[in-house]
């Protein structure tokens, strides 16, 4: 029952962002203030993204902009891994467990995209998508990982 509050809570978070319009989620102003000697810029300077058809750059954006465009990013990328371990645990222990996870959390991303699509001021994004997925199929290689090594372990033991 944990897991599936663990889950429900997840869920509920993601929904409640992707409601909100870009100006209601901006950091902007937070980073400015904890951030007022742009730390790490000139490091930063070197990267650049491609991003729905714009260059995201400092040198186009401007540091703070940049700075919140690698946590919102960020952002897809862990949610939808804390989700997809979410949705792991919540499933009954069958043969293809994990990629069961997979398919239900790509489903997940793309009524995400689909909600902010509903949301005005927000923009859907099959990159966001790939994002989600990256975060989310990395968590459960991480899993898989982890239980054969467990599985190894225990069966050493017996022996």
């Amino acid at each position: 029952m944990r897991k599936l509050i663990v889950l429900l809570l997840l869920l509920s978070v993601l929904f409640i962002s992707s409601g909100q319009t870009y100006e209601q989620q901006s950091i902007i102003p937070t980073l400015q203030k904890w951030l007022p000697n742009k730390p790490f810029e000139s490091l930063l300077m070197k990267l650049e993204f491609p991003y729905w058809g714009i260059k995201v750059s400092i040198e186009e954006r401007g540091y703070y902009y940049f700075i919140e465009f690698l946590i919102r990013k960020s952002a897809h990328f862990f949610i939808f891994a804390f989700i997809a371990t979410a949705v792991y645990a919540v499933l009954p222990k069958l043969r293809f467990r994990l990629q069961i996870a997979a398919v239900i959390t790509l489903v997940l991303a793309f009524l995400d995209e689909f909600h902010q699509y509903l949301t005005g001021g927000r923009t859907p994004s099959l990159q966001d998508v790939f994002l989600d997925m990256l975060g989310a199929l990395t968590a459960l290689v991480v899993i898989y990982i982890v239980s054969l090594i467990t599985a190894h372990k225990s069966s050493s033991k017996k022996m």
